[in-house]
């Protein structure tokens, strides 16, 4: 919809979300180009259709169309696509940086391949997992379904934290929903209202209960599977979960989840890439595959030391990575909306029975982001049902 700057501004934020180009009517003057129309509409219609709109009784005006070359041209004037994002962001850049320090060339990009076939020692039919909701908790449905397509049973659980007596009733039933489960998933949202010095805190300190964090240990002591996505990622990250494998405390030096780089929430569509298979959550994704996943948080950016880095890449713990159309991983914004060290999207603990990720690989079914080009279907969850199962 146009605004203060008009169609130069609709059609401009048009083309910026898929690189396309557009070549607007030479009748359009640069004065009606730029004009306000708060009450505007630009639609974007198949050319087929084109004269039916212009017949029709609505008011409505052509006044160009898209292109796939990337290329703006307005009357002789031509520019593109990347050029005009570049001036529109640059000048905002010293308030609102948007690009980390982190250059390309020190992103790594080697895929790691484990040659292992994972099979927990334990067989169930249809194995248990356990989702437990927190305030602010919103994906556990999506989780819970996502789950139980993939042939798990799943079970949840609201925290409820009114009085002493609810805390001490549901640290209780988290204990026993862990220990009758071979599957512990922390679901996305905004915990507590994501509190002020970093989400998840509220989550990890209920987690670090003395009761429920030997359940939690006892869980992964008899081969369970844990999963962490969005604000389950931060849990993850809080308790030590991942990098380590277990719940610990956790130093300034360890690798953390941190407010994105643009300072404020993403939601869009990302490419991710799968850089290892050592983990049974990754067993039936596709090892050096790409897929198109769903983002939607405002504090993403995994940051860590080189010494982190250098640490995880080699033990095969970078499970995912944002990158461009090409499958490279990235810094550019485009494609690495939070500036994530080395294009880091999730990453295991040591043994791989612990993920963390950000991208939401829960929300996908049928209707679901039908106009997304790209696999979407990670299969994360069949990955974990297959480990118990297989």
């Amino acid at each position: 919809m146009p605004g203060r700057f008009g169609v130069a501004e609709a059609v401009s934020k048009m083309a910026f979300g898929n690189h396309f180009g557009v070549r607007m009517d030479p009748s359009l003057s640069e004065e009606k180009y730029f004009a306000p129309c708060f009450a505007g509409i630009v639609c974007e219609v198949p050319v087929e259709m084109l004269r039916e709109v212009l017949s029709s009784e609505v008011q409505a005006t052509f006044i160009g169309e898209v292109t796939d070359d990337g290329v703006f041209t307005l009357a002789n004037d031509t520019f593109t696509t990347k050029e005009a994002m570049k001036v529109w962001r640059d000048r905002l850049e010293s308030v609102y940086p948007t690009r980390s320090e982190i250059s390309k060339k020190d992103i790594t990009s080697a895929v790691f391949d484990a040659d292992t076939k994972y099979s927990s020692k334990i067989k169930v039919a249809k194995p248990r997992v356990f989702i437990p909701v927190f305030p602010g908790t919103n994906c556990e449905y999506d989780a819970a379904k996502a789950f139980e397509r993939a042939g798990a049973r799943a079970e949840t659980i609201v925290f409820k934290n009114r009085n002493e007596a609810d805390i001490k009733d549901s640290a209780d039933a988290f204990v026993k929903a862990i220990e009758n489960a071979q599957m512990l998933m922390f679901p996305g949202g905004f915990s507590a209202g994501d509190e002020p010095d970093g989400s998840a805190k509220f989550i990890a300190s209920v987690m670090r209960n003395p009761k429920i964090a030997d359940a939690v240990q006892g869980l992964l002591d008899r081969d369970g599977l844990i999963l962490g996505i969005c604000n389950g990622f931060q849990a993850l990250i809080k308790l030590g979960l991942v990098p380590f494998g277990k719940i610990t405390d956790i130093t300034e030096d360890v690798p953390t989840l941190t407010t994105n780089s643009i300072g404020r929430h993403i939601s869009r569509s990302v490419y991710t890439k799968v850089l290892s298979n050592k983990s049974p959550w990754l067993t039936k994704c596709e090892l050096g595959g790409v897929y198109t996943v769903p983002a939607s948080h405002g504090e993403g950016r995994f940051v860590a030391n080189d010494e982190w880095l250098k640490k995880l890449s080699d033990n095969g713990q970078i499970a995912f990575q944002y990158v461009d159309a090409d499958g490279n991983p990235t810094m550019d914004e485009d494609f690495n909306p939070n500036g994530s060290y080395w294009a880091i999207e999730g990453i295991t603990d040591p043994t791989g029975h612990v993920l963390g990720k950000m991208a939401h690989s829960e929300r996908i079914g049928r209707g679901v982001a039908i106009n997304v080009t790209g696999e979407q279907d990670e299969k994360i969850f069949e990955s974990g049902v297959a480990y118990f199962t297989e």
